[in-house]
């Protein structure tokens, strides 16, 4: 074995060993209807292991119901992930009305629309380059009954707003 191979392999067993970016999906929240359609809003926490901030180049993500896509999307240049800290990425997700229409037949006596969300984060790493960290979350969203639509979703309000105050530096809106 060469010099030139010792070297790839060396370099290729530190890349691989080396400590990496993690990220999580927290919560998906039905933030607003609107004329458009329905806004969703994915928390995903990502942590940054290296002293240095890492860039998100694009987020993609798909909204699934019953293995049907019903929303997807790229979100282009949201900022970076802090330096040797955690960061919570706010994640818009918009589904417009005409395909909540067809979603219709999903919705089975309990009322409610099951779904998942599958996100890419793609970073780039200094030196190695970008790298799409995969994401997916399922989970289901409780429709409202009449009697929920005239509350107004008040309470909801309210403890997002006691949430941020807790500590508004974490949130980062994209």
């Amino acid at each position: 074995m060469d010099l030139i191979d010792k070297a790839k392999n060396f370099v290729s067993e530190k890349i691989a060993n080396m400590e990496k970016p993690e990220a999580t999906i927290t919560d998906v929240d039905l933030k607003g209807i609107g004329f458009n359609g329905v806004d969703f809003h994915a928390k995903v926490s990502v942590k940054n292991p290296y002293s240095v901030p890492i860039p998100i180049m694009e987020i993609d993500y798909v909204l699934k119901s019953a293995t049907r896509v019903i929303a997807s999307g790229r979100i282009p240049d949201p900022g970076s992930i802090k330096a040797n800290d955690s960061t919570m990425l706010d994640v818009p997700v918009k589904v417009p009305h005409s395909v909540l229409v067809s979603l219709v037949r999903d919705i089975g006596g309990d009322w409610d629309v099951d779904y998942t969300l599958e996100l890419g984060l793609i970073i780039d790493i200094p030196v190695i380059g970008n790298i799409t960290i995969p994401l997916s979350y399922s989970g289901e969203y409780k429709l409202p009954t009449l009697s929920d639509l005239w509350k107004g979703g008040k309470e909801e309000e309210k403890k997002e707003e006691e949430e941020e105050k807790e500590d508004p530096s974490k949130v980062v809106e994209i």
